[in-house]
């Protein structure tokens, strides 16, 4: 063994075994897949990490455009997801290529820290990173077979805050109905933990408020007009058909555990 130590042939040889050691390995696994959540397909951030923007990416629908047909058409569904929500991905990274320091950053940073994003691309962040927060959020809270009555602990909030899931309904529909214009209205966890409606414009997200976004409904005219045009109530009446109980109560205690 000694003797064959000796010889520079052996020598070059274990070089290369090292070599393939130290450099094959972290490639073998960088290309090993990241644990996450996983939400009825949807790669989905993992409890406190956030939405990546490095890059931002555009989740696949966790359904086929027409498996929400109950209350939204397929043509909707695929210009929604495929033309809209690309749109706020793509923006977004266009304008972080300038700032490829923020792109460490998660979404939900940057848009509770606004101030500290450039002003040049504040505005951009603030839409297209909203929009691309909201909309994961939008595809993961509904399901073909969602709908009907909330079951878990959402159902016990729900019932202690608004008296009833009927009552709830009216005010969250009244609050979407009346939201002016383009946006969202919300079912929020607030500073002091409790459950309450919002509505926020254009593509802002709860979170810049200090709320944490349990469901969200889009009433964006692009989320419902090629069926039911101008009638939004309808189409407000209509979405909790297809709600996905199971998704809002893993959102709701994700904030318990924050």
């Amino acid at each position: 063994m000694i003797s064959m130590l000796r010889k520079p042939a052996t020598w070059f040889l274990m070089g290369i075994v090292l070599i393939v050691l130290t450099v094959g390995l972290p490639k073998q696994l960088a290309a090993a897949p990241v644990p996450v959540y996983i939400a009825q397909g949807t790669v989905q951030s993992e409890i406190g990490k956030g939405l990546s923007a490095n890059p931002a990416q555009l989740p696949p629908l966790p359904y086929a455009y027409d498996a929400l047909e109950k209350a939204i058409d397929a043509e909707t569904m695929k210009i929604h997801h495929d033309r809209h929500h690309k749109a706020y991905v793509d923006n977004l990274n266009n304008a972080l290529k300038k700032y490829p320091q923020l792109q460490g950053r998660t979404i939900e940073a940057m848009l509770r820290d606004l101030n500290n994003v450039p002003s040049d691309i504040r505005n951009t962040v603030r839409n297209n990173g909203g929009g691309h927060l909201n909309h994961t959020m939008f595809w993961e809270i509904m399901s073909p077979t969602g709908g009907g009555q909330p079951t878990g602990n959402i159902a016990q909030e729900i019932n202690k805050t608004f008296g009833s899931f009927d009552d709830f309904k009216k005010q969250f529909n009244a609050a979407g109905g009346q939201r002016f214009g383009s946006g969202w209205v919300w079912l929020v966890r607030n500073k002091q933990g409790q459950l309450q409606i919002a509505t926020t414009a254009n593509q802002d997200s709860p979170i810049m408020e200090g709320l944490y976004p349990i469901l969200g409904n889009d009433v964006w005219e692009h989320a419902y007009y090629l069926r039911y045009q101008n009638r939004r109530a309808d189409y407000l009446n209509s979405w909790w058909d297809v709600v996905n109980w199971n998704e809002v109560n893993r959102r709701a205690q994700v904030k318990t555990q924050a």
